[in-house]
């Protein structure tokens, strides 16, 4: 599939449209904690699950289990901490997903790095998972199911980079290249604006701390105030 050609392009609207138009309908249900908004917040997060296990059933039955291809992808843990977050909506969970989750998987689905041409199914399990994280996270957060209360860019992203550490130290001992920290991707991306490595690893750093600090914007001023904060002069006379 071509980058930016018509299917592309018809992919991402149709997964902007399912975003808003769920997170619409959660908004108009979050009085209601056992109905329509935690229904789709669990169907998406088992959802998500089973696209996942059902895709690494695929691709070991085809590859095997070797050091390469170990579910260790950022992908694979912003897939991880949506499902989570949908399932069980643990405020860190749900922070982590939202700002790893759309910075990362949107990232992916503008900039695909498909295994194979569209419509094989690699490629439509990777619009799947990548396009339900984005789904996801709009539900949880722009949608109520599990909105976001004193969060900060600086904790998802410290949490990004110790999980980014702790893959580059099995790249170095296993000789692999997970989350691409010892060579770009095969196919066009961001990274290739940032020069050779170790060049690359930096503007990505950069551009992941920027990204994130732009989805903290729309969100910052719905944050809940603190208590002191939110007692006025003259609630206190």
């Amino acid at each position: 599939m071509p980058l930016i050609g018509y299917a592309h392009i018809s992919l991402l609207i149709g997964i902007a449209g399912v975003a808003i138009l769920l997170s619409a309908l959660c908004r108009r249900d979050r009085g209601s904690p056992e109905g329509f908004s935690r229904r789709v917040r669990l169907a998406l997060g088992f959802g998500l699950a089973g696209n996942e296990l059902i895709w690494w059933a695929f691709r070991y039955s085809h590859e095997g289990v070797h050091l390469a291809n170990l579910p260790l992808q950022l992908c694979d843990l912003t897939v991880w901490s949506a499902v989570w977050a949908c399932i069980k909506p643990v405020p860190i969970m749900v922070e982590f997903a939202y700002f790893a989750g759309l910075a990362g998987a949107g990232m992916a689905l503008l900039t695909p790095d498909l295994w194979s041409p569209w419509p094989s199914y690699p490629a439509i399990y990777f619009f799947i998972a990548h396009g339900g994280v984005v789904v996801a996270v709009a539900v949880l957060v722009f949608g109520g199911a599990a909105p976001l209360s004193r969060c900060t860019p600086w904790r998802a992203f410290g949490l990004l980079l110790g999980y980014t550490a702790a893959v580059g130290g099995l790249n170095a001992v296993l000789g692999t290249n997970y989350m691409y920290l010892c060579r770009k991707p095969k196919n066009a991306s961001l990274l290739d604006a940032f020069g050779p490595w170790p060049m690359y690893l930096v503007g990505g750093a950069a551009t992941a701390l920027a990204l994130f600090w732009l989805l903290w914007l729309p969100i910052r001023s719905t944050m809940r105030m603190p208590a002191w904060r939110a007692t006025t002069p003259a609630s206190r006379k």
